[in-house]
């Protein structure tokens, strides 16, 4: 495809909107329907059909494992995307592309019902497909922009954020019904149609759009600058060999972690403990490649000390869809009522709250001098999640006393957690773009969808751990079910790194990126 050039007028006033957006925020709702569609049923379609060979009392841990290794895999392919689209064929064509192998993901799921492998196998397609896309589309969103409207781009973010969660509300009400009159079949295949329809949006528009073409083979990419500071020697390169150590140990225990879990925890032990390690000497890269990649690489470094402080508010954030949909079945309700539908709150309240922080709540909090910045937004939503872990942990309590809990209740934590998802998610995006320097943004947006990776990671390790004697008796003495200790051990998770966010925020040097 040929490049399309922009050449703005920075002069004008005001600032326009690219007439190309509607393409792609249609693109994504219809696109986040069929994924959220999906997602949303599988805890439940797994409890009920694919695992019924389980042992029940294994069912619970088992459904999520699965639940949970397949967001692993979605948020873990955006390193995939975002390196074919760098390096060979641009976001747009990887995006169409991967789009394809997204809708035989869906066809999977509505033929293989019945068939565990085949099942299997279209959830890889699906988390191939979605994972590879992410970062490209939120990155590609930003490519439409450049100095001269980068103060609508905020704006855009929120906006695209919002559609998301359209498609999300109507997918969360509508699937659980589908799954129980119609069956899986058509549960499964009507977000495949949806997701038909996502690809043939976004083509539709391919004439219209700002391509940044694919920079090729880099000698001063990210890796390349990092793997020249590490060869340097000295202390870094002694971190660096630590994080090696510690993920071949990992492997080593594939059998009890599980090899997915294992994997991913070796993966995160080599980035954190490399990171460090050439950070500690990134300054003898120079020479070798030139500044502007170097500072780069040190841009990148620091948002990444920001993005694992973000990993523990993942940790509870997905879990809605499995811990809390399992709460939900020991609630009262009504007899129509699923446990899944629970979940269409979440961006019902996302599509509520959007309009109103922008148009009400940071206002007020501007006027009254606090300074509303991205770093605090994130901050305040990873505190606010582990507050909603509070909540649902003593809902637990409760169930676990015997008593009789209606579903209403778990509308508290659902509010508490999608103000903070609001204030994280939708802000982070736009955060990670900006910080990203231009060579780098497809870099940087996958970063920042792995961080979502690790957070999921922590819910497998958890759930691991927690099958230990040790842990086991830890948990008996506290005279609590493992389900409540785990709720308020993930709160406490978050509370921490709430803390220790705003710690690191404050140091962090704020940088803008936006294309000349």
């Amino acid at each position: 495809m040929t490049a399309t050039t922009a050449t703005p007028d920075a002069s004008a006033a005001p600032a326009r909107m690219p007439a190309q957006i509607p393409y792609i925020i249609g693109n994504e709702g219809c696109e986040r329907f069929s994924f959220y569609g999906m997602r949303n049923i599988l805890t439940v379609f797994l409890m009920t059909s694919l695992l019924m060979s389980v042992p029940e009392e294994l069912r619970k841990g088992e459904a999520k494992a699965v639940f949970h290794t397949f967001v692993i895999g979605v948020y873990f392919f955006p390193l995939l995307g975002g390196w074919l689209s760098d390096r060979f064929f641009g976001k747009y064509n990887t995006i169409f592309w991967l789009s394809l192998l997204y809708c035989c993901g869906h066809a999977c799921l509505a033929i293989f019902e019945n068939n565990l492998r085949g099942f299997y196998f279209g959830l890889f397609l699906i988390s191939l497909g979605s994972g590879g896309i992410k970062p490209l589309v939120t990155s590609f969103v930003g490519d439409q922009f450049d100095k001269s409207n980068r103060s609508l781009a905020q704006k855009v973010y929120d906006a695209f954020y919002w559609i998301i969660n359209f498609g999300s509300f109507f997918a969360s009400l509508l699937m659980p019904v589908l799954l129980k009159q119609f069956g899986a079949s058509v549960a499964f295949g009507v977000p495949g149609v949806l997701m038909a329809l996502a690809t043939l949006i976004f083509w539709s528009g391919r004439r219209t759009y700002v391509h940044v073409p694919p920079r090729g083979a880099n000698p001063h990419s990210f890796l390349k600058v990092v793997w020249t500071a590490l060869k340097a020697g000295g202390l870094g390169l002694a971190v660096a060999a630590l994080g090696v150590i510690g993920a071949v140990v990992s492997l080593s225990q594939i059998g009890s972690l599980g090899f997915v879990a294992a994997v991913c925890l070796a993966l995160v032990l080599v980035m954190g403990f490399g990171g460090v390690g050439a950070s500690l000497q990134l300054d003898r890269a120079r020479g070798v490649h030139p500044d502007e990649a170097v500072d780069g690489v040190r841009a990148v470094l620091r948002v990444l000390v920001l993005f694992a402080l973000v990993t523990p508010f993942w940790s509870l954030f997905d879990q809605k869809a499995s811990t809390w949909v399992l709460q939900a079945d020991q609630m009262a309700k009504p007899e129509w009522f699923q446990s899944s539908m629970m979940q269409a709150l979440n961006p019902a309240l996302v599509m509520i709250l959007i309009p109103f922080n922008n148009l009400v709540l940071y206002p007020l909090l501007e006027r009254a001098g606090v300074k509303v910045t991205a770093l605090r937004r994130m901050g305040a939503g990873i505190a606010l999640a582990g507050a909603a872990w509070i909540v649902a942990g003593m809902l637990q309590l409760w169930l676990d006393a015997g008593d009789t809990v209606s579903i209403v209740w778990q509308m508290l934590p659902y509010a508490l957690l999608t103000l903070g998802e609001v204030l994280v998610s939708a802000t982070g995006l736009e955060f990670a773009y900006s910080q990203a320097p231009l060579a780098m943004k497809g870099t940087i947006m996958s970063f920042w969808n792995l961080s979502v990776t690790v957070g999921n990671l922590w819910v497998l390790l958890s759930n691991v751990s927690v099958k230990s004697p040790t842990a086991l008796a830890a948990i008996q003495s506290t005279g609590y079910s493992e389900t409540a200790c785990l709720m308020f051990f993930f709160a406490g998770f978050a509370l921490v790194a709430a803390l220790l966010f705003a710690l690191a925020a404050r140091r962090y040097p704020l940088q803008d990126n936006y294309r000349g």
